[in-house]
């Protein structure tokens, strides 16, 4: 079955960075874009950004650009978000999400907590 498992989350001071990482499994990853998505206290889920299957293309909410970095590794059947000049707003749940067959499939999520 598809798992996606999410790491990498933890306690930061504003302008600090962090790189969490998405594990795959139970599906043909290099064929599926891959999506992190963050939900804070109180808030919708939101789209945080995108990487498609190869990496050749990347998307990314207006909050974060130039800020945070997605890449993905096939052979580890792995996607990162780099995060830089982290900011009390992005303190949040981040999840790694895959859309397969018009199903949507999550981790149990990583939390950000970015605080003085």
């Amino acid at each position: 079955q598809v798992q996606l498992v999410e790491s990498g989350g933890g306690l930061v001071q504003p302008g600090g960075s962090l790189k969490l990482s998405c594990a795959a499994s139970g599906f043909t990853f290099s064929s599926y874009s891959i999506s992190w998505y963050r939900q804070a206290p109180g808030k919708e889920r939101e789209l945080v950004a995108t990487v498609t299957r190869v990496g050749g293309s990347t998307n990314y909410r207006d909050s974060v650009k130039g800020r945070f970095t997605i890449s993905r590794d096939n052979a580890k059947n792995t996607v990162y978000l780099q995060m830089n000049s982290l900011k009390p707003e992005d303190t949040a749940v981040y999840y790694c999400n895959v859309r397969i067959n018009y199903l949507h499939y999550w981790g149990k999520g990583t939390l950000v907590t970015v605080s003085s």
